[in-house]
């Protein structure tokens, strides 16, 4: 994992643990857990997309007469 899904993954856990303690504190809050829900499901995109390998890049189009360019 990189860096800023490391960093989203503990800004998650911390959530989670602040969430949690807010509910047994003061009782539960759906607006509070959809939020994390929602924080917990954009982590895991971004763990998904950094594991990713990355694509090849495409090849340049052939040099040439094309749209775009300018004729002599």
């Amino acid at each position: 994992m990189s860096g800023p899904t490391k960093a989203m993954a503990a800004l998650t856990c911390a959530a989670l643990v602040l969430t949690t303690a807010y509910t047994v504190a003061l009782g539960s809050s759906g607006w509070l857990w959809l939020g994390w829900v929602v924080l917990a499901v954009a982590t895991i995109g971004m763990a998904a997309a950094d594991s990713q390998s990355p694509a090849a890049p495409r090849p340049r189009p052939p040099a040439g007469r094309g749209p775009g360019t300018v004729r002599p």
